[in-house]
């Protein structure tokens, strides 16, 4: 039987499945709404910001660390089924946490199993529709987690404006865990797995001259054996650093510099949530026109320019637009990420290789979120602005230490190539 037996009426539409996978995103990247409960958190735990914003440092050390291993139960058990389970713990994590008595059971519920949840159902959205969109590799797999990085945007003002006050912190979580749970556990259902060698009908495999290939897919011991996933492990722990640290203080950075409201400030917390979604589509799908590494390039300036200007800013209409850029910024290097390493390792074991790569998200998210709340706020954003200054050669020095069976590619950029072996 051919291996693009999927190509026939009896596939199921990848679109439907593309749409699918988005709407559980949007579920999973509430995550990012957690500056919103930041301050409650304080005040009904009576604790200071560093402890309190760890909940959130916890959340993504977890989403990072089990990603790796959602690489390999979805290449075991399968997409759908791994993706129900990622859904009932993430439910179940948040709705725990709004009966959580102290702090560090809000780090187990809210932070671990809520993380795990969130880290199995990521990965496996990534992994699935790589092997789906071949011929879409960076613009899939931007909007497979656009709707993670939009997804605060949806709950953000909800949860600020309609849901903390009247209903109180324990309440909301208890409402927003089963709602959470319900939309991942139903999309979920609709996932499917990419028959081995996928291609659309009538698609031939055609290399960009920016483009560095991989002829052959690498396995994950093989990647871990590579100087180049390294690279690429800390080009995305560096990016993620700097976005993860202002999400983590966007409301109460928004109230300290420019003196408006909570509520006021909330609207700041929305609009970095929809960048965040936005540029993990736009940048993918621009990275497939310029090229995983100038994408990375033009990602790091605009960030060294915007944190920057940042310290500056006391105007709170004006604040929008550093904070967006960055939050654009902070997509992007998800939405580009997947298909780098895809690009250098091959699309079989992609979800696998990038999933064992998350444990970037990890640190950055740690390292972020701590060094903005562990100092003042603007000698912060001037340290993290020096930070993304020394990332900007990190994606070229991956693509120099690319396969030698890429850079072969890469010369003959632009012929009609042949399905890559199996």
């Amino acid at each position: 039987m051919s291996s693009n037996v999927s190509t026939g009426s009896s596939s199921p539409n990848r679109w439907v499945i593309a749409v699918a996978a988005f709407c559980m995103q949007l579920a999973l990247g509430a995550v990012y709404a957690w500056s919103v409960f930041l301050t409650p958190v304080m005040k009904a735990y009576g604790m200071a910001k560093f402890p309190s914003n760890f909940t959130f440092s916890v959340a993504l050390l977890a989403i990072g660390i089990i990603a790796g291993f959602g690489g390999y139960f979805n290449s075991r058990f399968g997409p759908r089924a791994i993706a129900t389970v990622g859904g009932i713990l993430y439910g179940a994590g948040i709705f725990l946490a709004g009966l959580a008595p102290n702090l560090p059971m809000l780090y187990l519920t809210y932070g671990i199993i809520g993380g795990i949840g969130i880290g199995l159902g990521y990965i496996v959205a990534l992994a699935m529709l790589i092997k789906w969109f071949p011929d879409r590799r960076g613009f899939i797999t931007g909007l497979a987690v656009a709707g993670f990085g939009a997804g605060a945007a949806l709950t953000g003002p909800i949860a600020a404006n309609y849901m903390l006050k009247p209903l109180g912190l324990g309440t909301t979580l208890n409402i927003l865990g089963i709602v959470y749970l319900v939309i991942v556990v139903v999309a979920a259902q609709f996932f499917r797995r990419a028959p081995d060698g996928y291609a659309p009908p009538g698609w031939t495999p055609v290399v960009k001259p920016q483009e560095v290939r991989t002829t052959r897919d690498f396995d994950l011991r093989e990647a871990l054996t590579s100087p180049r996933w390294y690279v690429l492990w800390l080009t995305l722990a560096l990016n993620v650093t700097a976005g993860a640290a202002l999400i983590s203080v966007a409301s109460p950075l928004a109230v300290d510099f420019t003196k408006v409201a909570a509520g006021v400030a909330s609207t700041l917390v929305i609009t970095i949530s929809i960048f965040n979604g936005a540029g993990r589509l736009f940048w993918g799908w621009i990275s497939d026109f310029i090229g995983r590494p100038f994408t990375f390039l033009s990602l790091f300036v605009i960030q060294i320019i915007m944190f920057l200007l940042l310290p500056s800013v006391g105007n709170f209409a004006i604040l929008f637009i550093p904070a967006s850029l960055i939050g654009l910024c902070y997509g992007g290097g998800f939405g580009t990420m997947p298909a780098f390493a895809a690009d250098l390792f091959g699309p079989k074991n992609a979800g696998t290789i990038y999933g064992a790569m998350l444990t970037a998200w990890s640190a950055g998210g740690i390292l972020g979120p701590l060094l903005i709340a562990g100092m003042d706020t603007r000698t912060a954003l001037y340290v993290i602005a020096g930070i993304m200054l020394v990332s900007c050669a990190l994606p070229f020095i991956a693509r120099a230490l690319g396969p030698q069976e890429a850079r072969s590619i890469e010369v003959v950029a632009g012929e009609g190539l042949a399905t890559p072996p199996q």
